[in-house]
């Protein structure tokens, strides 16, 4: 009976927290600079089949922008850019990183009635405003638990896997 109840609380325990993976597309090539001027663009909307989560390009940049105040006070988001040509001609910065996040896949899913849980995926890309080169590039990849009482949504997806990310830049 014991080792029943144990054997039922850890399936259930498992189906209780997010999971994530990250594809690295580009290792990072060097380290990021602490308290340098960070520029991120604001990524379209996330679309999943043919409906458009609207602020999802928003909440999308405002984690990214979190994790990298972690690191720099001087971080900006852009909301008129969506990519580095934009940025480097609308918002240049002579020393400091252009950051591109990209929605690749958002779906915000009834995951407490349907079982069918959110899911992200999401690219950044990391540019040295002096070099043009590109530093680091990956894909983040989030689902949420399936055992949920409700109020979850995609951006709850965000924060750990980016924070993570952005503090292996360092």
């Amino acid at each position: 009976m014991k080792r029943a109840f144990l054997v039922s609380s850890a399936i259930l325990l498992a189906g209780c927290s997010a999971k994530y993976s990250t594809n690295n597309i580009q290792e990072r090539t060097e380290h990021l600079v602490k308290d340098v001027p960070v520029v991120i663009s604001q990524p379209t909307d996330g679309v999943y089949e043919t409906h458009t989560y609207s602020g999802s390009g928003k909440a999308t940049a405002d984690a990214v922008k979190a994790a990298f105040l972690r690191h720099s006070d001087k971080v900006t988001v852009f909301a008129d850019c969506d990519d580095v040509p934009c940025l480097k001609t609308g918002h240049s910065i002579s020393r400091g990183y252009y950051v591109v996040p990209q929605i690749l896949h958002w779906e915000d899913r009834a995951t407490e009635w349907s079982g069918i849980p959110d899911k992200i995926e999401v690219k950044i890309t990391v540019y040295n405003a002096e070099s043009n080169n590109r530093v680091a590039s990956t894909i983040i990849n989030g689902k949420s638990k399936w055992a949920t009482f409700g109020g979850d949504h995609p951006q709850d997806l965000l924060p750990e896997p980016i924070n993570t990310f952005v503090s292996s830049l360092y």
